[in-house]
This record gives C-alpha cells, structure tokens and sequence, in this order.
C-alpha cells in the first residue's frame, strides 16, 4: 500500500510537470517514487551522501544524481533545490526532514508548502499530536496550519498551489 501511493504521486507529479528532488536511491517508497516520475517522463533529481553509492544504493537511472558528503549537506540541498516537500509514510529522518523544513517556513527562511501524504492514516496520530500541542499553547494555530495534510497525492498538491496562493 505504502509503495503504490509513492507510485501514485511519482505519477501525480510527472503528470503535472513537477520535478522530484528526493534522496537519491533505488529502495523502499523514495525508490518507487522516482521509479514511477521517470516513467510518466518526469523530472528527478537525486540527492544522495557519497555513502549510499558506495553501498550501491543510490538511482543510477535518474536525471540527475547529485553526491554530497554527508546528510546534512544532502538536507540543505534537497531544501535548496525544491520548490515545496511532501512527506510519504518514513521513519526518524523523514520526520526530521519534514519539520526542519516547516520549522524554515515558520522563521521565514522560505515560504514553501510542507505536507504529508497520509497514506492509510499513517500520520493521523502525528496530526492529532500537532492539535494536542496548539490545545496546549505549545504550537501556534498558523504554524500548525503550515503542515498540509491529505491522504491523495493529487488532493494534496492541490493544497499546495492554494498554500502558494494565500
């Protein structure tokens, strides 16, 4: 279920003409990810740490396949090189990546649409956490909105355009 929404929205995204910025390899979600954008002719950049491609991990297959040092170069690249980020279902680093990226967009370093897919539900506990947090005084209303959340990849980048609009 995890690997057909990642196909979905590789699909979405080419199908809109949207490139893809993400990590760079050729496993799990990220892979079938780019997998499905390639073949729709989309777009893909890969940002990988010189590690993955001594592992032999990284895309070799994409448009372009950056190699950096190390993930926290890889992160500021990916920020760098996209237009807005979308968190598929991911453990530790996809969370991390996903509220650097808000946090960003809350200091006013960019204004950039954050967003999960929720595939399944898979962040419905994590959004209920964020309304916990603003209940609480610990997370502003407008900051929490700055997290868009929907569980079809179209719907979703449709929540990005009208974030864009405002």
């Amino acid at each position: 279920m995890y690997a057909k929404a990642a196909r979905q929205l590789g699909h979405a995204l080419a199908s809109k003409n949207l490139g893809l910025v993400y990590g760079g390899t050729n496993v799990g979600t990220m892979g079938e990810l780019a997998n499905a954008a390639l073949e729709e002719g989309g777009e893909v950049i890969g940002v990988v740490p010189r590690i993955f491609v001594e592992k032999e991990i990284a895309h070799a297959a994409l448009s372009d396949l950056r190699v950096v040092d190390s993930m926290h170069e890889r992160k500021g690249l990916m920020a760098e090189l996209s237009d807005a980020f979308i968190a598929l279902p991911g453990g530790l680093g996809t969370i991390d990546e996903l509220f650097e990226m808000v946090t960003w967009t809350q200091l006013g370093l960019h204004r950039k649409p954050c967003g999960l897919l929720n595939v399944c539900q898979y962040y419905s506990k994590l959004a209920d956490f964020l309304d916990y947090a603003v209940s609480e005084g610990f997370i502003k209303e407008p900051h929490r909105s700055l997290i868009l959340i929907d569980e079809n990849p179209d719907a979703l980048l449709k929540k990005f355009d009208e974030f864009l609009t405002h």
